[in-house]
C-alpha cells in the first residue's frame, strides 16, 4: 500500500507555477496574523496593525442579511450582482460623486480587493506597465505581477504630502502604460487628493491611452477636506476610469466581503465574464445586506476616529526619532522612522523599519506595520481603528521604548 504521506510533490520533480512562487503574501495580513497568535496564547498585545474598523455593522444591514437567510435568499445570483444592489449603487454614486452609471456598468464582487483584481487581470497584458505612486497599498504591485504586468513605482514622500506631482506622472508615461492607480484617500498614508490636484494629473493623463483605477474605499473617512472622484471631472476622463469601492471600510463589514466596480460598459462586460469563471456572483446575503447599508452610514464614526487621529498625532510628535504628516483620510498615520535607523535599542542596532516592528511587537507588545510593505522602508503605518483606551496604552509603551533609544 503507499504511503501517501510520504509522496511529496517537489520529490516526484513537480513544481508550483512561477506565477504562484513569485507572489508575496500580504505583510499587512501576516503581522495580524502573528498578533492574533500571541493574543490567543495570552499575550499582552495592543493591535495598531490591521486595516478593520473596530465598529460594529449596521444593524439594519445586518438585519437585511438574517431576514434574507430566513426568506430562503441563498441560491445563486447574476453574476454581476442582484439588480436591487447594483441600482442603489448607481443611486449612490450619482447623488455623492456625481457620477452617473447604469446598472450594466456595475459589477459587485468578493471584495473591493477582488474588484481590483478583477480589473487588472481585465486591462493588463503580460510586459504592460502600470503605474503606482508610493506608498501604496501592498496589494498593487502583486496583482499586476500576477496578470504578468511590470508595475512601474512612483516614490512620493511628506514633501508633496504623498501624492504624484504631474511632473512625476509625465515622466513615467508611455507607449507601454496600460493603466494609472490613485487611492484616495491613501492607504497607507491618508493622503486625499484635491480637486485641483486631480485636475492637474488628468491634464497629463489626457495625454495618454491609458485606463485610471480609482480605488476609493476610504471616501467616507474623511476629516475636513471633499473628496472627490477622478471620474466626475469630465467625460474623457470618466470614460477611462473605473472606480473601485466597496463596503469593509465605512460600514465596518469587513468579513462580509463585498465591494464594487464602476465602469465602462465593454469592461465592465470583460470583468463580469473573468469572474463568472473564478468566484461566480457575490454572496447572496451580503448583497442584501449592502443595500441596507448604503442608507445607513453613521457620520459620528468620522468623529470618532478623527478624535483618534488627533489624539495619536499629538502624541507622536512629542516623541523624539519620529515625525508624522497628518492625515487628512482614511484611519492610518504614516510616521516617518528615518532617524531612528541606525540606533540602538538597549543593546540592539536597529537596521530596517521591519526590525523595528518587530522589536515593537516583541519588547513593547505593540503590533505595526513597517513601510517596506507599503513601498516606504522608513516609515510605519499605525492604524487608529481601535479603541481610545488601546491607543493610550499603545502609545506609553511606544514612549517607552523610545526612551531606550540611543544614537
Amino acid at each position: 500500500m503507499p504511503r501517501f504521506a510520504d509522496v511529496g510533490g517537489y520529490a516526484m520533480g513537480l513544481s508550483l507555477s512561477a506565477r504562484a512562487r513569485g507572489i508575496a503574501p500580504s505583510p499587512t495580513l501576516s503581522i495580524d496574523a502573528k498578533t492574533k497568535a500571541m493574543v490567543s496564547r495570552g499575550e499582552d498585545v495592543i493591535n495598531l496593525s490591521v486595516g478593520e474598523p473596530d465598529f460594529d455593522t449596521p444593524a439594519e444591514a445586518s438585519l437585511a442579511a438574517v431576514g434574507a437567510i430566513a426568506s430562503g435568499f441563498t441560491k445563486y445570483t447574476a453574476v454581476a450582482g442582484i439588480p436591487e444592489l447594483r441600482e442603489r449603487i448607481c443611486r449612490k454614486l450619482e447623488r455623492e460623486n456625481g457620477l452617473r452609471y447604469e446598472p450594466d456598468q456595475i459589477l459587485v464582487s468578493v471584495g473591493a480587493k477582488h474588484s481590483l483584481f478583477n480589473a487588472i487581470l481585465t486591462l493588463v497584458d503580460p510586459g504592460d506597465e502600470v503605474v503606482i505612486p508610493a506608498p501604496y497599498w501592498v496589494t498593487y504591485p502583486e496583482q499586476v505581477r500576477l496578470a504578468g504586468g511590470v508595475p512601474v513605482i512612483v516614490e512620493t514622500d511628506e514633501s508633496t504630502g504623498f501624492k504624484i506631482t504631474p511632473e512625476q506622472l509625465r515622466r513615467v508615461l508611455g507607449p507601454k502604460t496600460k493603466a494609472v492607480i490613485l487611492n484616495s484617500p491613501s492607504n497607507p498614508t491618508g493622503a486625499v487628493y484635491r480637486r485641483e490636484e486631480l485636475e492637474a494629473l488628468a491634464e497629463v493623463l489626457r495625454t495618454c491611452d491609458c485606463y485610471i483605477i480609482s480605488d476609493e474605499i476610504y471616501e467616507k473617512l474623511i476629516y475636513g477636506v471633499e473628496h472627490v472622484s477622478i471620474a466626475s471631472l469630465d467625460e474623457e476622463i470618466f470614460a477611462r476610469t473605473l472606480v473601485i469601492n466597496g463596503f469593509s471600510k465605512a460600514f465596518a463589514m469587513t468579513g462580509w466581503r463585498l465591494g464594487y466596480t464602476a465602469g465602462p460598459k465593454e469592461v465592465i462586460r470583460a470583468m463580469t465574464s473573468l469572474q463568472s469563471q473564478s468566484t461566480s456572483n457575490p454572496v447572496s446575503i451580503a448583497q442584501k445586506a449592502g443595500i441596507a447599508a448604503l442608507d445607513h452610514f453613521d457620520p459620528g464614526v468620522v468623529e470618532e476616529y478623527r478624535a483618534r487621529r488627533d489624539y495619536v498625532l499629538e502624541r507622536l510628535r512629542n516623541m523624539p526619532y519620529i515625525t508624522c504628516a497628518e492625515p487628512e483620510g482614511a484611519f492610518y498615520l504614516f510616521p516617518n522612522v528615518r532617524q531612528l535607523l541606525g540606533a540602538r535599542y538597549r543593546e540592539v542596532l536597529i537596521e530596517t523599519s521591519d526590525q523595528l516592528c518587530e522589536l515593537l511587537l516583541e519588547e513593547a507588545r505593540i503590533s505595526l506595520v513597517p513601510g517596506t510593505g507599503f513601498g516606504a522602508p522608513r516609515n510605519i503605518r499605525i492604524s487608529y481603528a481601535t479603541s481610545r483606551v488601546n491607543l493610550e496604552i499603545a502609545m506609553d509603551r511606544l514612549e517607552n521604548f523610545l526612551a531606550e533609544v540611543r544614537r
